[in-house]
């Protein structure tokens, strides 16, 4: 493996969709206006880099959109100066397809594991009710979940977990029933993945909710208390549906006006 020895966040971005209620993401680009109905998504995996580990902060979508694929990830990757094999870890905020769909494709015509080297962090409470459905989403999504159960490196989280020193779990709910938000301090840097509680830059001061989180008022709580954790500590916050600028940080706040969100320029290794 190649390690720099700089740690830094860069956004893998997958691509922007319309996805309207029959949940099928079908790709447009950042600038245009989803179908009537259907709302505007942009997926975008974190790469995590230390010296010492490569993680990946959600995974995208992987085969289940259109136009999408592990070729995407490997371009992704290609231009951090990594390969799918340099991935230690994959954290997952919640079992969402969008965000897990990554782990494995059938490029070949057979399942196979995306990053084969990785151990993939779960919740734990999350991933027994996935297994425990008798479909999840579709039949494709089912076959999909059950290789993993059965092939990936799998490790789980609980509610409140630390899993490395620089790196740490916390289950919020709100979007789903054990939903986490994923927190990195390793002394100097900072960064905060909420999952779909904080997913955009406009949502760190928006109030709104939604309904499409399992309990929209506790993701409305968690999103205010998120926000002002990563101001009062000095998390970047990584906005995994942001379709412009994923990678902010606070610099200011004001009693009516709410916090200043400034977008933070993407490092890339020479």
């Amino acid at each position: 493996m190649s390690f720099s020895d700089k740690t830094y966040a860069a956004a893998l971005y997958e691509g922007t969709f319309s996805v309207g209620l029959d949940k099928k993401f079908n790709r447009i680009s950042r600038n245009d206006k989803p179908a009537k109905g259907a709302l505007k998504i942009s997926l975008n995996p974190f790469l995590i880099s230390t010296p010492k580990r490569k993680y990946l902060f959600d995974c995208g979508i992987g085969e289940f959109g259109e136009d999408t694929g592990p070729h995407v990830m490997r371009d992704n990757l290609e231009e951090q100066s990594l390969t799918e094999f340099d991935i230690t870890d994959v954290v997952c905020s919640h079992l969402h397809y969008d965000h897990i769909g990554g782990l494995a494709h059938k490029e070949n015509g057979y399942w196979e594991l995306t990053f084969p080297e990785a151990k993939i962090w779960v919740s734990r409470k999350g991933w027994e009710k996935v297994i425990d459905k008798d479909v999840y989403y579709d039949e494709e999504k089912t076959e999909f979940v059950s290789f993993i159960n059965a092939k990936a490196n799998l490790h789980f989280m609980e509610a409140e977990d630390q899993l490395y020193p620089e790196l740490k779990v916390k289950e919020t709910g709100g979007h789903t029933e054990f939903h986490q938000v994923l927190l990195f301090n390793d002394g100097n840097e900072k960064y905060m993945q909420a999952g779909d509680i904080i997913a955009t830059r406009s949502q760190v001061n928006r109030k709104f909710a939604a309904k499409y989180d399992y309990a929209p008022e506790v993701s409305q709580k968690q999103r205010e208390k998120l926000a002002k954790l990563a101001y009062d500590e000095g998390y970047i916050i990584l906005g995994y549906h942001d379709d412009s600028s994923p990678i902010i940080k606070l610099t200011g706040y004001d009693k009516k006006t709410g916090y200043n969100t400034e977008p933070i320029e993407p490092y890339a290794p020479a």
